[in-house]
């Protein structure tokens, strides 16, 4: 099939670089020039494992181009993806001008039957909005359908996910446009939901919503064995192995961050008072997550008798492994709070620093976890790359001045930790001794 793809973000790059992989040709389109001559060079704009070789390879097979001209990506497609930002506004509310533009250019443009295809995180009943702004600006006598397609990527794993999907969920106004898509989609083999089209604008923020719950859920728990002396590992193995709930995302820490879970929660909490059913657990979700990080922060400042003056390495900046986005990352809300502390953040990512340089000057950025961590008062576990797990610690004992560990992440075993001589404070484990 011939497709484009309006807006080379994250969703739309993966989604364009995937569908030229099973064999259809793809034009990806944006209005940054600079973003566009960057990928035609086959340089990636952020940082996703197999993304560079994926797009290169599709190039190099012509599947796969890369343009500034939407008017030509339209008339050329059979099937149009809107892959643009959806950023939050202050009040929560999703910002929907850069997909009102796409539409009005659709609409300015098509020059026979479309399929437009949401694939951006939007709020429901923008399936409408897009069809209606499309009418206004297209001749009467060519139709257009709109359909809602949402993704499930998650950073790190985007091309594993793209291409082995959990589900496919296709809300379709019509069978004819239904089983388009599904003929699009038919070579992954996966699952697919076929629903209206304002259920499948609402599954896409109800199940990242859900996730963000469950993980506000077990930090609240986390918190609880902190209290009474229980440790919060015990706890979630014993609640993740009953069949119901499931381990995913039952892992206590400093919090989520990233690009959709709290912009999404943010959202579907706003349209829920909108329309008179308020989801009152979402604004529980969405605080304790902010209260997170607080948390470890004050753990240190109890145990180091006050952070002003004192030297903290710092290891993860990105929100998540796998990744250099920094979006949301609460690495940096803990980091934001050492530095108004007084404190000197040495740090340290095998990713995300390149990115993070501009926004944190202030930071010293070291050349790997040793680095980091030399002379430094504390170590902050914040992001658990992999790179992290199996630290030396009585090289690490050796370089740093102080003993506290504070274990964002909870990787760590808390007796090793001890017997190399350290102080270790977790997330809903004992207190460090």
């Amino acid at each position: 099939m011939n497709i484009a793809v309006v807006g080379v973000g994250y969703v739309g790059l993966v989604t364009g670089a995937v569908f030229a992989d099973l064999g259809n040709m793809v034009v990806c389109v944006d209005n940054l020039p600079e973003k566009v001559e960057m990928l035609r060079k086959g340089k990636m704009p952020f940082y996703e494992p197999g993304l560079e070789e994926m797009v290169n390879r599709n190039m190099e097979e012509k599947r796969l181009v890369f343009s500034t001209d939407t008017c030509d990506a339209v008339r050329r497609s059979e099937i149009i993806f809107i892959a643009v930002g959806t950023p939050p506004k202050e009040t929560g509310e999703t910002d929907l001008s850069y997909v009102e533009a796409v539409a009005e250019e659709i609409g300015k443009n098509i020059n026979d039957y479309k399929i437009v295809v949401n694939k951006s995180t939007v709020p429901v009943g923008t399936g409408d909005f897009v069809k209606h702004i499309i009418d206004r600006f297209k001749p009467a006598d060519i139709e257009v359908d709109v359909v809602s397609n949402p993704e499930f990527l998650a950073e790190g794993t985007a091309i594993r996910d793209a291409l082995a999907p959990d589900r496919i969920v296709i809300g379709a106004p019509n069978k004819r446009v239904a089983m388009k898509l599904i003929e699009l989609y038919s070579t992954m083999e996966k699952p697919m939901v076929v629903t209206s089209v304002r259920s499948a604008e609402i599954i896409k923020y109800a199940s990242n919503a859900f996730l963000a719950t469950k993980i506000s859920f077990i930090n609240s728990i986390a918190n609880l064995c902190e209290e009474v002396g229980a440790d919060i590992e015990e706890v979630t193995r014993g609640v993740g192995l009953d069949d119901r709930i499931g381990g995913k995302f039952l892992r206590a820490g400093i919090g989520y961050g990233g690009s959709c879970f709290p912009k999404d929660t943010e959202s579907l909490l706003h349209v829920s008072r909108k329309y008179g059913a308020e989801i009152n657990i979402l604004s529980e979700t969405i605080r304790i997550n902010k209260e997170q990080p607080k948390r470890l922060v004050k753990k240190a400042e109890q145990a180091l008798d006050g952070l002003g003056g004192k030297t903290v390495a710092a290891l993860g900046l990105s929100f998540k492994p796998g990744t250099d986005d920094l979006r949301d990352s609460c690495a940096l809300s803990i980091i934001d709070r050492l530095l108004e502390a007084g404190a000197t953040v040495r740090a340290y990512d095998p990713m995300a620093m390149e990115k993070c340089r501009p926004r944190y000057p202030a930071l010293v950025y070291c050349k790997d976890e040793f680095d980091a961590a030399a002379g430094a008062d504390a170590l902050f576990l914040l992001t658990e790359w992999n790179t992290f797990r199996n630290m030396n610690f009585h090289t690490l004992k050796k370089v740093m001045k102080g003993d506290c560990i504070f274990d964002g992440r909870n990787i760590y075993n808390p007796a090793v930790v001890r017997r190399a001589g350290f102080r270790y404070f977790g997330v809903g484990r004992s207190l460090g001794v």
